[in-house]
């Protein structure tokens, strides 16, 4: 997402980074930098002109110029008036005090308009609402299907009539009433361009459910003409904010950049993937820290808040310490780390990350993988890796089609793993999770010696001499990281 523009950014701050002092010619030839920048990222003209005014303005303050690194000052600005620019903060939905609350989504064709409806049916169910999906495009031939088939995906009921899409959108009203939904989606019709007929249309079912809000469906692929079309239907609808779409695609920002200030609509949601679940209301922040190569953590906090469940991870987290995690504990992690989505998009979160790994063709099928080797093991194999010999890693191979020496190389490194966390897990007679238990103190009385840890049998020592006890250096004990089969860097293909 945004990889171009992100790389230039990285680019033009690495020259800055290297100097001591700012000059007004060094901020005039990186605001040139970040101006061609923008406008190959088809960025709208006047909102380029605007930023870049209020990057010099920040930038050419004196304190700037004086500060200890004025590199670090200037990413600092630009960051703040990035977000600016993406509309500040994010879109709060108000419910309405009489439900259902309405939202009506309209857009062109092909811009994922109806899938983005249930996507936002599903993120309403997850804020604890009872949503129902409106099947009001009544123009392109199995609109209302593809919407049933996305409806039964996520729980959802899907309303629609054949005798009108106006007549359609109106009954959907007393339905969610007599039905108890809270929050009522109504996708309508759209064409390959904005004409006068679609408006037409989209303005009488607009009249006749009188949303609480109405969102443009955006394709961020398509640059400033998404800003015309947004101009046009806010014209027609008085938008309340718009939805972003394809942001996993090859988008170069354009529609992203401008939307929001040149509308002064915010952005409300963004889709940053194919599936149901890549949905998420949109925070200019984050997108401005993404964009700069500074990763965005939050995010990824909270997709992790979703899909792990806490008490489970602690659990296991306690048996991966004591050396009794087994494949069906790593299996269940896999499946939640699938669930976070894409690994680009995660990696693409991680501060530097995205940097590291530009131009690597990450493949989630390679998890899939490891998950098939793990399901073609026994239950006892899962259990116990030490009884998989040869013969049992060629069926293993077999039926995950998989090479035996891949099986190979995810049990070792598994036993691995489960006997070096089990070490850790017992240093200073720890509890689970690596705290100290209550009431113990560390081998020794608690001193330290200047030893270094990892000689055989878990001694330490010095000067080539063994000592008794072990040693815990300052800081977190070191955690070997499992690099599985098919996920090792110089296994990516460039």
């Amino acid at each position: 997402m945004l990889e171009l523009l992100s790389d230039r950014f990285d680019a033009i701050f690495s020259r800055l980074r290297g100097r001591g002092r700012l000059s007004a010619a060094d901020i005039d030839d990186t605001l040139g930098q970040i101006r061609t920048a923008l406008l190959d990222a088809d960025v709208n003209l006047d909102v380029v002109e605007a930023l870049t005014e209020r990057i010099r303005a920040e930038a050419l303050d004196e304190q700037i110029s004086r500060a200890i690194n004025p590199a670090q000052q200037v990413v600092k600005i630009v960051l703040a008036e990035l977000t600016a620019t993406l509309g500040g903060r994010p879109l709060k939905i108000a419910y309405a005090s009489k439900p259902p609350t309405v939202v009506l989504l309209a857009g062109l064709q092909g811009t994922g308009k109806t899938t983005n409806a249930a996507k936002l049916a599903r993120w309403f169910k997850a804020q604890g609402r009872n949503p129902l999906l409106v099947g009001a495009d009544l123009q392109r031939p199995a609109a209302v299907e593809q919407l049933r088939t996305l409806g039964e995906q996520i729980g959802v009921t899907v309303f629609s009539r054949p005798s009108s899409p106006v007549k359609a959108a109106r009954a959907s009203l007393k339905e969610a009433a007599r039905t108890g939904r809270d929050v009522v989606i109504v996708d309508t019709a759209g064409r390959l361009a904005v004409d006068a007929e679609m408006m037409d249309q989209v303005g009488r079912i607009s009249a006749a459910v009188e949303p609480d809000y109405t969102f443009l469906a955006v394709d961020a692929m398509t640059g400033q003409d998404a800003v015309r079309t947004a101009a046009a239907f806010d014209r027609a609808l008085a938008l309340d904010g718009v939805i972003l779409t394809k942001l996993d695609g090859d988008a170069r920002g354009g529609a992203a950049l401008s939307v929001a200030e040149v509308l002064g609509k915010p952005i409300a949601f963004a889709s940053t993937g194919e599936r149901l679940e890549d949905f998420e209301a949109f925070h200019p922040d984050r997108l401005a820290s993404r964009i700069l190569g500074m990763g965005d953590v939050e995010t990824l906090i909270e997709k992790a808040e979703t899909a792990f469940e806490a008490e489970e991870a602690e659990e296991a987290a306690a048996r991966l310490l004591e050396g009794t995690f087994t494949f069906d504990d790593f299996l269940d992690q896999l499946r939640q780390i699938q669930g976070l989505g894409s690994l680009k998009n995660l990696m693409a979160m991680v501060p530097g990350m995205n940097r590291q790994f530009k131009d690597a063709e990450i493949d989630d099928s390679r998890l899939a993988r490891v998950t098939g080797m793990i399901h073609s093991m026994t239950p006892r194999e899962r259990a116990a890796p030490e009884v998989i010999d040869a013969s049992r890693r060629r069926r293993i191979a077999a039926g995950s089609g998989c090479r035996p020496a891949d099986v190979k190389s995810l049990v070792e490194q598994f036993k691995q793993m489960r006997t070096m966390m089990k070490g850790l897990g017992g240093l200073g007679s720890k509890g689970p999770l690596g705290r100290p238990a209550k009431g113990r103190k560390p081998p020794g009385g608690g001193r330290r010696s200047g030893g270094r840890v990892g000689a055989p049998g878990g001694r330490t020592t010095t000067g080539g001499r063994s000592s008794g006890g072990r040693t815990t250096p300052k800081g977190p004990a070191p955690i070997p990281p499992l690099s599985l089969p098919g996920l090792e860097s110089g296994d990516f293909r460039r």
